[in-house]
């Protein structure tokens, strides 16, 4: 099957956008190979759990059925880290995935180094890969724990970012690719707020004095998750809206 036969095939099936990705990214495409792409493509699998790839504040990041892929709404969330501190900084990051936020920032903070967390066997194996694709093995470590646990990390660090799951149980505004996405990196209990009560609690055990909290946030959670971080004597610092207009990002400081 030739290049153009295999365009024209994966275009009928999920459009010329996610035609031209995966031919550009998959130089061998045997015939069968095609035709179980296009049934993917079908059935809403996103273009980046095909080919495996998706790219993140300039960078490529390995994905897989593990992981989220990175989106660019969490690009507001490594922006407003990059623009507070441009020198050297220890970072912690909670639910790491595919490990894009940490190595986004590691990549473009002078002297960085950080610590990536997430409770999933999977998802760590994915930041790994990147970690190590990326050059960052000497500047990241990963650490398996839960950010529910007081005990996950045991030292202090200048920054902590996280994009913790944070979507309500039957929300209908989920989009189709989602559904390939880990539901434990998705959805959170209590109204999608749970995974914020946990950190709220525990952060501060791993926070400095002088450091700061960045948070993705739900579209229209900016007061609900104020609220928790406030009560459990956090103090805020600012919000910052994605190119939506959308406040994706809270700031705290202890």
């Amino acid at each position: 099957m030739t290049i153009n036969q295999a365009f024209e095939i994966l275009k009928d099936a999920g459009g010329v956008r996610a035609a031209r990705i995966i031919t550009e990214n998959m130089r061998f495409l045997p015939a069968i190979r095609v035709y179980f792409i296009a049934r993917a493509l079908r059935r809403g699998v996103p273009v980046a759990k095909i080919v495996h790839n998706k790219w993140f504040y300039g960078l490529p990041f390995y994905t897989n059925k593990n992981t989220l892929d990175p989106r660019p709404d969490t690009e507001t969330l490594v922006a407003a880290v990059i623009s507070d501190n441009p020198t050297a900084l220890r970072i912690l990051d909670l639910g790491t995935g595919t490990g894009c936020i940490i190595i986004s920032l590691v990549k473009n903070i002078y002297g960085a180094t950080g610590t990536a967390v997430d409770i999933s066997r999977g998802a760590l194996r994915v930041a790994r890969r990147n970690i190590k694709k990326l050059n960052l093995n000497n500047q990241i470590k990963t650490v398996r724990a839960s950010f529910g646990a007081r005990h996950a990390v045991h030292e202090k660090f200048d920054i902590i970012v996280s994009n913790p799951p944070y979507i309500a149980r039957g929300d209908t505004r989920v989009d189709a690719g989602a559904m390939h996405d880990p539901r434990v990196a998705l959805y959170a209990k209590n109204n999608g707020l749970s995974a914020y009560e946990q950190i709220a609690q525990n952060a501060k055990h791993w926070l400095k004095k002088s450091g700061r909290i960045y948070l993705e946030i739900g579209a229209g959670q900016n007061v609900a998750v104020k609220t928790i971080f406030e009560s459990n004597k956090w103090k805020f610092v600012r919000a910052e809206k994605d190119l939506s207009g959308i406040i994706r990002v809270l700031v705290f400081k202890i």
